[in-house]
């Protein structure tokens, strides 16, 4: 896998940031034509402007040269126009405070000369940036500002039509950062209309880039692999190199969530140098990460951890704080595959941290602005009240009145709604709770394991084993009580669990002979009586093992319930079993006519899951099978994880 060092970056960049230069440099001779023909026929026209220096239109040094002579002779469209183009470059290079700059210049010298399209142009360019660095109320300002210049054009050239598409995509994309998906999509596709009316293929390719990833967003990979396809269709069309690398990682994200991981991992990988050459951070810092994640998927965990710290680099240097999330999310998977749970759960933390912060803004951006225009238009309607008589005054203040009094009334309501909520998914959330326990205490008391328990206890009255009777009868009245115990505790210690499932083995022993041979070993000195689980989580285990992995097996029949330190503060509690494995036992399950369904250990998962949330760790279950070395089934291991922080 690719890893660049960060002096190769630094290279590339200063070869590619655009450079304040001296102009008294030698200028070529067709540029300086160019230019003096341009000033000679000040067009007034956007269109104009463009077919004359799009030549230009990515060479930072020709645009300053350009912008110094317009602003020289006041030709302040020509001024504009230069200022945005520079904004471009350093826009498409992540560096967004210099954008924000050039945007601003040319907007006031499009505002000077009057001219609306590129003011809305400039206000569009505005607010892409804004979008990018999360400046949402400075965004949607900018859209909506733009937008309704252009749409009061009466008579729209091509190039406020444009604008105007630019205007709608800025504002789908905002209502996409705030997960307002369908909203999104309504102004991506009304954007569309105009955009096959001009044959704008550019405009298009973004569109349907944009579509895609609301698509993908909810879920509908389909939708979304068709959109980002066609947007790879324009973008090669317009042989945009840019565009070309955004489809292709926007397919290859869309592989990996179908389970097409090689192709993913081959297209970011063609596409990572590419991103490099054209320098957008962004971009890097994007296929990075999703390399990253597609390399968890494949399973070569080593070069996913270089391309995600890569990533991670990238974006806390560029301070692009969706992608320092998603990069932790990230690398917490991978350090909980690897089984480090400690180091998973701190890259687990700091995603959250950003991803809060994200939405906390985003929200909070967002409620301001609609704050901020609901006092504008309020000031607006109160100096018109102070031209109307008293009476006008008067009932104005009345229906104000009648208005907080109907919000207050509303607001009551809300909150009463809103605890009403609160209350129900606390009471389903015990009533799951409950449901578990019952659920758990059922499987524990089973009729086939009480009857079968009191028929053996039977025979050996009947047999006049007076004494074995009693025995074990005794231990099965002490087990009933101590199930009956644990089930109406939450949590018990594991001494306490310890002494139930000996209790329970020593019962089943009675239906296998007394052929099972079980140990418990406890090691690293471990006091069982500090250490705290869910109560009745270990008999579905030992019941699994005893009637799916021992009651077909020939020989000896072996369990041994091991306990030892395991790492990261988690407490190990392993089962082992010698039978016929879980192969063998499923196939034996399918050929008899009544199956013996187990529920226990699902319900047990559960259990553990829901019980987790008070710990700072989490339980985890592995079950691994044996093998000998001639890979003949030999066994079933049960792991389970016990936090004890």
């Amino acid at each position: 896998m690719y890893k660049f060092k960060f002096k190769f970056l630094f290279f590339l960049l200063y070869t590619l940031v655009p450079q304040q230069h001296s102009y008294s440099q030698d200028i070529p001779q067709n540029l300086k034509e160019v230019v003096d023909s341009l000033l000679s026929k000040t067009p007034k026209e956007c269109q104009e402007i463009h077919s004359v220096l799009a030549t230009y239109s990515n060479d930072s040094t020709a645009l300053r040269y350009i912008e110094n002579r317009a602003t020289t002779n006041k030709y302040l469209l020509g001024e504009a126009y230069a200022l945005n183009q520079l904004g471009n470059l350093y826009r498409d290079l992540s560096i967004y405070p210099k954008a924000i700059e050039l945007y601003q210049s040319a907007l006031e010298a499009s505002v000077k000369a009057d001219n609306i399209e590129l003011r809305v142009n400039s206000l569009n360019m505005l607010s892409t940036v804004y979008r990018r660095t999360d400046a949402i109320k400075s965004a949607l300002d900018s859209s909506q500002e733009a937008l309704e210049l252009a749409e009061n054009v009466a008579e729209p050239n091509n190039g406020i039509k444009r604008s105007i598409t630019v205007s709608l995509n800025s504002i789908g994309g905002i209502y996409q950062m705030l997960e307002q998906y369908d909203l999104a999509i309504e102004k991506y596709e009304r954007s569309m209309i105009i955009q096959k009316e001009l044959d704008d293929k550019q405009g298009l390719a973004t569109s349907h880039q944009n579509l895609g990833e609301c698509y993908e967003y909810q879920g509908e990979l389909e939708p979304a692999l068709k959109n980002f396809r066609k947007a790879l269709v324009y973008n090669e069309i317009i042989d945009s190199n840019r565009g070309k690398i955004i489809g292709n990682y926007s397919i290859a994200h869309v592989y990996v969530h179908m389970g097409k991981i090689e192709e993913a991992i081959s297209i970011l990988e063609n596409n990572l140098l590419k991103a490099i050459s054209i320098g957008d951070q962004k971009i890097i810092t994007t296929i990075y990460i999703n390399l990253g994640w597609s390399l968890i998927r494949y399973g070569d965990y080593n070069a996913a951890e270089t391309n995600l710290e890569s990533g991670l680099s990238l974006a806390t240097s560029n301070e692009f704080n969706a992608e320092i999330a998603e990069a932790n999310k990230f690398l917490s998977e991978l350090w909980i595959k690897r089984d480090d749970y400690q180091k998973g759960m701190s890259y687990f933390k700091e995603s959250r941290k950003y991803e809060e912060h994200i939405t906390n803004s985003l929200n909070l951006r967002y409620v301001n602005d609609m704050i901020l225009r609901y006092e504008s238009q309020k000031r607006a309607n109160q100096l018109d009240r102070l031209a109307k008589e008293n009476e006008t005054v008067r009932l104005k203040l009345k229906k104000n009145r009648t208005m907080l009094i109907i919000i207050g009334i509303f607001l009551i309501l809300l909150v009463g709604i809103l605890y009403i909520l609160y209350r129900q998914s606390q009471l389903n959330a015990e009533k799951k709770l409950l449901t578990l326990e019952q659920s758990m205490l059922r499987s524990q008391m089973n009729p086939h394991f009480l009857f079968n328990s009191l028929n053996s206890i039977k025979l050996y009255i009947i047999n006049n084993e007076k004494k074995n009777a009693v025995h074990y009868l005794n231990k099965f009245s002490k087990l009933v009580r101590k199930i009956l115990e644990a089930s109406s505790q939450r949590e018990i210690s594991l001494a306490d669990e310890l002494e139930t499932v000996a209790l329970y083995m020593n019962i089943e022993n009675i239906r296998f002979s007394n052929e099972i041979n079980f140990n418990i070993h406890i090691k690293d000195n471990i006091n069982t009586h500090n250490i705290k689980i869910p109560s009745l989580i270990l008999q579905p285990f030992l019941e699994n093992a005893l009637w799916h992995g021992l009651s077909s097996k020939d020989g000896a029949k072996n369990i041994d319930l091991e306990i030892k330190k395991g790492k990261n503060g988690f407490i190990e509690i392993i089962i082992t079993d010698n039978g016929v494995g879980r192969d063998a036992a499923e196939k034996i399950k399918d050929s008899k006519v009544l199956k013996r369904k187990s529920v226990g250990i699902d319900i047990t998962k559960e259990r553990l899951a829901n019980f987790s949330r008070d710990y700072e760790n989490f339980f985890h279950v592995d079950i691994i099978d044996k093998f000998d070395d001639d890979t003949n089934p030999m066994g079933t291991q049960i792991v389970i994880y016990i936090p004890t922080i």
